[in-house]
């Protein structure tokens, strides 16, 4: 007798979709590796190395309207299993950048790598908050999140000295060599990147299968796949929790990769911590596992403290530790600066979560603008990049504190949900295992 093979509970599912919150959190943060090593490699100013950032979270812009479209066409788990064959392809690339070596090319396998974690961002992040109680939604996206900065801390502290394998050597050593020399030096250090991106790329495709494979909740009565009336990003963006949480995403994700990205060329400064690039690519460990810690201990706070409150003091914190970092030398403005991590945890599922509150069918459409709100992960990075080539790294962090000062606000302001949070007649969608 044939039977229907039996969906997968909602804890087992959230656990495997953790892991792809795992696997794109350390795709990420490899690149505040990739900034020093290409800097050298290509002798550019800080402004050029952003357009590493800039190419890679600009894809979010781009993309995650397309992204949506898919989401809402076949569903949250298809949607994660395109996403990580396209982020497959991406990092396969890396193999022809090194070996010309092309700065174009890393810059357009860099971009078909972020258009594929694209789409996981805008299917997992609200199939999570989907997946079990609406009123844990703040606390279960956190705890997915903290595999995410798991994944941060990991692949920077056991990938990152596989691509800075070598010595970098500064602008002027790069230029007393003869043109054999450099061309020489800028193949080897460009070909260190192949083999762990490839391996990431083999990694990826097993991930998909397994995916595809995992009988996880569809969830398609979320999405506009099931319903006759289909929303309009319009419709969606007269939200103004959303709205505001848009700006929100763009801000945080703008602020944490910009500090990110500067801190290796940051602890390599004499007068903070003289440490040589391999040596600094370590220390990221504290940054990312600060958030992985914070994580864990705000799923936890958000059981008895309210997810707003908790936005608003963890934005404060980083002020101050900015603050901190910009006037003082030594280890004190180094571990200022490191600390962050620990305050920047429960600020993206929190931003998310709030803002996608209480929408219905309009999620996907919610959540496909909240993604196109990480484009602040290319534009604020870009804007320290030109500042710090003025008055030098340290000082530039003050684009940065702008943002969380915006965080603050959002937190105690422009996350309140108004009267009427979905549109005439609409119903929020049924979440899995409640009574209708």
């Amino acid at each position: 007798m044939h039977t229907t093979p039996r969906t997968m509970s909602n804890p087992a599912a959230i656990a495997v979709v953790s892991l792809i919150f795992f696997t794109w959190g350390g795709l990420t943060s490899l690149n505040d590796v990739l900034i020093p090593h290409l800097k050298a490699v290509f002798s550019m100013s800080y402004t050029q190395t952003m357009l590493i950032q800039f190419t890679f979270f600009g894809a979010y812009f781009l993309m995650s309207m397309p992204a949506g479209a898919v989401v809402a066409r076949v569903g949250y788990k298809a949607g994660i299993v395109i996403g990580l064959v396209i982020a497959s392809i991406g990092a396969a690339m890396f193999y022809p950048a090194a070996r010309l070596p092309s700065y174009p090319v890393f810059l357009t396998a860099l971009f078909v790598l972020a258009s594929g974690i694209t789409l996981l961002q805008v299917a997992a992040n609200p199939y999570i908050s989907l997946l079990g109680r609406p009123e844990t939604s703040h606390s279960r996206l956190n705890l997915a999140q903290a595999l995410n900065s798991l994944g941060t801390t990991v692949f920077p502290l056991v990938i990152g000295p596989l691509i800075l394998v070598g010595a970098v050597l500064g602008v002027d050593e790069i230029a007393a060599m003869g043109a054999a020399e450099q061309a020489a030096y800028r193949a080897a250090e460009a070909q260190s990147v192949e083999m762990p991106y490839l391996l990431l790329s083999g990694g990826l495709l097993v991930l998909a299968v397994f995916v595809l494979l995992m009988r996880i909740p569809s969830l398609r009565e979320a999405t506009e796949a099931s319903p006759a009336v289909h929303h309009t990003y319009i419709e969606a963006m007269r939200q103004p929790h959303l709205r505001w949480g848009v700006f929100g995403i763009f801000a945080y994700v703008g602020a944490e990769v910009a500090i990110g990205s500067f801190l290796i060329n940051y602890m390599a400064e004499p007068e903070i911590g003289g440490l040589s690039e391999a040596s600094a690519s370590r220390f990221l460990a504290f940054y990312w596992g600060g958030a992985m810690v914070g994580r864990f201990i705000g799923a936890a706070l958000m059981t008895r403290i309210d997810a707003r409150r908790l936005l608003a003091f963890a934005g404060a914190m980083v002020c101050v530790l900015l603050v901190i970092t910009m006037s003082t030398t030594g280890q004190v403005a180094m571990w200022s600066a490191l600390a962050i991590g620990l305050f920047n945890s429960i600020m993206f599922p929190t931003i998310f979560t709030t803002a996608i509150e209480r929408l219905g069918t309009l999620t996907s459409k919610a959540s496909s603008l909240l993604v196109m709100g990480i484009v602040g992960g290319a534009l604020v990075p870009l804007a320290q990049g030109a500042l710090a080539d003025r008055i030098g790294i340290q000082h530039a962090f003050v684009v940065p504190l702008v943002c969380y000062v915006y965080i603050i606000w959002y937190g105690l302001r422009g996350s309140r949900l108004p009267i009427h949070t979905l549109p005439a007649g609409e119903v929020t969608a049924p979440r899995p295992g409640a009574m209708h």
